[in-house]
């Protein structure tokens, strides 16, 4: 396939559909919506003496329900794929996933993507979801979706975690095709699982060309030992940039929810980039996450650690077309559907107010450059 850009709907309030005519031009190749309850920012810096940002919304929380908003965007729209990135099997039983799956795809008239994941600390429990033996859970979730779309009649099961008797989901695929799923993964487990199952992958952090490349290697062989096709496995990326010159790249790196950005990533990666955590030597990255409980002392403490280094030493930043020739490295690796997220814009809102555009521009430039690329 070619390479084509992703772009990304915000399932936050202010809900914005402003841009779906844009996003349904051709240009782009699916709308990716995440599915969240919290967001990664700590509740202690999202206050106006942190970031300007706060002035305009009262907490980075206020989340809508990914699967409604997919809904309601295939209502909107008539060429571009709909994709959530992804959904947890944690919060939604798969029997509830598989007929949502359905009934957003006959909305969408077969264009709907099912994203999922195996999920995340801040998202379940807080809420008293089991968030033991997420992987194993996972794997068992996506037995029980393909089982209820692919049975006729009712069906049992009888699994660690989920327990069919008599079960049935007689709504028929739209057109006689079921949606993809594609899944968000990075761990070895996952990426096998990936390759059993998916029809597409998102990973979960790759941070270099080579790294991506690995990874999809190990989703590839485990979908020919599954006697699938392994080349049918779209491989997708959302990538976080800091698009800027040196002056704004400079600037940028001094605001507080970018320099959070590290939570995100484990002290491992760092580590291997030659930086030391300052969240600790143990830490998960996002599984680690629960901004509710992160105490402003610790959150300040890792602010005042943080090394702009060890962020640029890791994401693709710089220029538009510094950036693109970045990012046409993983194309060579075999990204297909890129998101070019740009983390700038969490710089605050003069920083926001033109990351769109040099999203755009990045854009514009990847394609350019993989125009040979098929």
């Amino acid at each position: 396939m070619k390479v084509q850009p992703a772009a990304f709907l915000r399932t936050t309030l202010p809900l914005d559909f402003s841009k779906l005519d844009d996003y349904d031009s051709g240009r782009y190749h699916s709308v990716w919506l995440p599915d969240h309850m919290v967001s990664f920012w700590p509740d202690s810096i999202w206050t106006p003496e942190f970031t300007d940002l706060a002035t305009l919304s009262p907490s980075p929380h206020r989340h809508l329900d990914a699967m409604a908003v997919a809904a309601a965007t295939a209502v909107q729209t008539s060429r571009v794929n709909i994709a959530t990135s992804v959904v947890d099997t944690v919060r939604r039983h798969p029997s509830l996933l598989a007929q949502s799956a359905l009934t957003i795809d006959h909305l969408a008239k077969g264009r709907f993507v099912l994203g999922l994941g195996s999920g995340e600390t801040e998202n379940t429990v807080p809420y008293g979801f089991d968030f033991e033996k997420p992987v194993g859970r996972f794997e068992e979730a996506l037995q029980v979706i393909r089982l209820l779309w692919e049975s006729e009649g009712p069906v049992n099961f009888e699994g660690q975690f989920y327990k069919l008797e008599h079960a049935r989901l007689d709504t028929e695929p739209f057109e006689g095709k079921f949606p993809p799923i594609w899944i968000g993964a990075g761990g070895p487990r996952m990426l096998k699982i990936t390759g059993r199952y998916a029809d597409g992958w998102w990973p979960a952090g790759a941070w270099s060309p080579e790294d991506y490349a690995a990874k999809l290697k190990v989703v590839r062989d485990a979908a020919e030992e599954a006697g699938r096709d392994p080349m049918a496995i779209v491989p997708a990326f959302i990538m976080t940039c800091l698009i800027g010159d040196d002056d704004e790249l400079a600037e940028i790196l001094q605001a507080p929810l970018v320099k959070a950005w590290v939570l995100q990533v484990s002290a491992d990666v760092l580590r291997e980039h030659g930086f030391k955590h300052p969240m600790g030597d143990n830490w998960r990255g996002y599984q680690d996450i629960n901004p509710g409980v992160l105490t402003r002392e610790r959150i300040l403490d890792m602010l005042d650690k943080v090394e702009p280094e060890a962020i640029l030493a890791i994401i693709p930043h710089g220029s538009p077309k510094q950036v693109a020739k970045q990012i046409k490295g993983f194309v060579e690796a075999g990204l297909r559907v890129p998101k070019i997220l740009d983390y700038g814009g969490m710089a605050g809102l003069k920083y926001g107010a033109i990351s769109a555009a040099k999203v755009r521009e990045t854009e514009d430039e990847l394609l350019r450059l993989c125009g040979e690329i098929s």
